[in-house]
């Protein structure tokens, strides 16, 4: 898959796609709808999705709290996964904010990407103030010569799939619900940072990594599943984490520390995936390290168990 970051310098080979448009947080099941069609839609066409780097909502309020499912890696690397030829993640800032939508159509979709036929959501809003609707975006396809087809909105069950929706599945500690509006584990990536090296004290050395901007699941211990993504011990193991700010130590900035089974070796920088399973306790405060000993050999035991029924 190839990323292209400047909408105003395309080459000639990355023209001519079908392309998907959204900020495509979690890539979710909807979000895999969307694709699907802008797939069906020019099948002899690249497929493309065209995203937004910063997300919108983040240059507009960039001291809200954090709400991101994944980040811009993570994204690129799940719509990999999917199939996905050309990635244009284009630079939201104050230029492209204030574009007209019937000017961001002509400007960034035809001008500057070269797209061929488009798909968009049926709530999908663009161009400065939002004021552009999908019905607009249909309009402007007859006008500037390209295709467009509206996607509807997904549902399952009685709701709707959307990033809100899973963001509210794992703050309630429930990555199970979340992972089926997701078609895919919810996962946390990046890589692994150095810590106070207290687990390995306890015997429990843990690969660290900050969950900076991005929304933060239930607090607590998870089973997780493990991608190490790189390096001569690349490759998928089972493990438990627990994600939180370390109340036993009194630290107060939240990250995941994950414990990898049955595995020796220095990960330090590599990136890895850790994809949570299921939440099994909260966080807590130990009366002294032998309790949380036992404590962590109970959790690692209960992970074993759910990890080996997958």
């Amino acid at each position: 898959m190839e990323i292209i970051r400047d909408y105003q310098f395309v080459a000639e080979s990355d023209r001519g796609a079908s392309a998907a448009i959204g900020n495509f947080d979690g890539v979710h099941l909807g979000h895999r709808s969307v694709i699907d069609l802008a797939r069906a839609a020019l099948p002899e066409a690249p497929l493309g999705v065209v995203t937004f780097e910063p997300h919108p909502r983040a240059f507009f309020a960039p001291n809200a709290a954090p709400f991101r499912l994944m980040g811009p890696e993570a994204r690129a690397h799940q719509l990999e996964k999917i199939g996905v030829d050309k990635l244009y993640e284009v630079k939201f800032d104050a230029a492209l904010a204030g574009l007209s939508p019937y000017d961001f159509a002509k400007n960034v979709l035809v001008e500057g990407l070269g797209l061929r036929h488009v798909v968009v959501g049926a709530d999908f809003c663009f161009g400065k103030n939002r004021a552009g609707t999908a019905a607009q975006m249909v309009e402007f396809g007859a006008q500037l010569g390209f295709g467009v087809t509206v996607a509807p909105l997904m549902a399952q069950g009685e709701s709707t799939v959307s990033s809100t929706a899973i963001r509210a599945a794992l703050t309630n500690g429930k990555p199970r619900e979340a992972a089926a509006m997701l078609g895919h584990w919810h996962r946390l990536e990046g890589p692994v940072l150095h810590g106070e090296k207290r687990g390995r004290e306890l015997g429990y050395p843990t690969a660290n990594m900050s969950i900076d901007g991005l929304h933060p699941p239930a607090f607590g211990v998870y089973a997780v599943l493990v991608d190490v993504l790189e390096g001569p011990q690349a490759g998928r193991y089972h493990g438990v984490a627990s994600l939180g700010v370390r109340p036993m130590f009194g630290e107060n900035k939240a990250n995941l520390e994950t414990f990898i089974f049955d595995f020796k070796g220095d990960l330090y920088g590599k990136h890895i995936s850790v994809a949570l399973i299921e939440h099994l306790r909260g966080e807590e405060k130990f009366d002294g390290i032998d309790t949380l000993i036992t404590q962590m050999d109970a959790d690692s035991a209960q992970a074993r168990a759910i990890l080996a029924a997958l």
